[in-house]
């Protein structure tokens, strides 16, 4: 089955809100093993919310549409779907009945113009929806009430591996003939915090889909295995704190180049203050300064991030040793962001080392 998302709202072309609910549904349906082939956003004009549906519907088997819902003016969406499909809306008596008495029940008198939301063209079905209030009612309507209709022609799963220290070409260099399998895919992706290889495969059952995924992600581990810092939903704060509060280890920071990034990290992790001795964030300090101070702070480990022009390093001290890793950066952006990366694998290469 093939699935088009369609956002309704002129904001959303306006930059003023994001569309999270694209991005969820879009999910959602590869979850049920529903490709979801397009997206369009379409702002609150009558004429060009038509034509999206005529278009959505020409080449898809689904089309969710999100957006345009309430009671004034710009809200569209319910004539544009009648429009498209040529059939004619009317209120709906028992829909009507239940807005209304929502309002008595918080004491209030129903503006006329809500009846609109009780609009039903002939072939629609109406959902329960008890929330009322976006985003909240999105998702229940949706997991509660339309994924359980839906027929898909299998089940999606995949994994995500995320790496650091490594580029992305050099990752599909390795990867090889993995990256052009299409069952399961393997797919590439550079971001701001390393490269992130996703796993993805499609099956008649989710077990068999699952097993698919696991083969593949041994075998990208076998080549990749050095670089590969987590998987998923995991980040680089909860790997470190997960590493420090299994060896009974506090870390204290030293940062210079990196100018506070790194503990801004790790301080977002819950329950940091269990293993987050403190930080120092010195301007244009060396690595004999910022030891210094960090050793005040008394803590078991130590990382450092020293000033530098075109070029600095990272600096770990554990009581496994010591151990360093140089990076050259082309602008003082440049060099923060390496520093923060850097330091973080640095930090989790020597906490998980055997």
């Amino acid at each position: 089955m093939n699935a088009e998302v369609l956002s309704i709202g002129t904001e959303l072309l306006l930059g003023q809100i994001v569309d999270t609910n694209a991005a969820y549904l879009a999910g959602r349906l590869a979850m049920h093993g529903i490709d979801c082939r397009h997206m369009q956003t379409v702002g609150d004009n009558l004429a060009r919310a038509k034509q999206a549906f005529e278009l959505a519907l020409s080449r898809n088997d689904l089309v969710v549409a999100t957006g345009g819902l309430g009671p004034t003016e710009d809200d569209l969406t319910r004539e544009a779907i009648a429009a498209a499909l040529g059939e004619t809306p009317a209120v709906d008596p028992r829909l009507e009945a239940e807005l209304r008495e929502w309002f008595a029940g918080r004491g209030l008198r129903m503006p006329e113009r809500n009846r609109k939301q009780a609009w039903l063209i002939p072939s629609a079905r109406p959902l329960p929806n008890p929330h009322g209030t976006v985003p909240r009612e999105m998702t229940p309507m949706w997991e509660g009430h339309i994924e359980p209709t839906l027929v898909s022609g299998g089940v999606l799963r995949w994994r995500t591996l995320k790496l650091l220290g490594i580029g992305e070409s050099a990752v599909e260099e390795k990867l090889d003939e993995l990256v052009r399998s299409t069952s399961p895919t393997v797919a590439t992706y550079a971001k701001n915090d390393g490269v992130q290889v996703r796993i993805a495969d499609k099956a008649g059952a989710a077990s068999a889909a699952d097993a698919n995924v696991a083969r593949v992600e041994r075998e990208i581990r076998a080549r990749l295995g050095e670089y590969v810092w987590g998987t998923d939903d995991e980040t680089l704060g909860s790997v470190i704190g997960g590493a420090l509060t299994k060896r009974g280890w506090r870390l204290a920071l030293g940062e210079s180049l990196s100018a506070g990034d790194i503990t801004r990290t790790l301080a977002d992790v819950p329950g940091a203050a269990a293993w987050l001795a403190g930080s120092v964030v010195r301007i244009d300090a060396g690595d004999a300064e910022l030891a210094r101070d960090a050793r005040a702070l008394r803590a078991d480990v130590l990382l450092l991030t020293p000033a530098g022009a075109t070029e600095s390093e990272v600096h770990a001290i554990t009581p496994a040793g010591d151990r360093r890793m140089p990076f050259r950066f082309r602008s003082p952006a440049d060099g923060r962001r390496r520093a923060l990366l850097s330091g973080l694998d640095l930090l989790r290469r020597v906490l998980l080392a055997d």
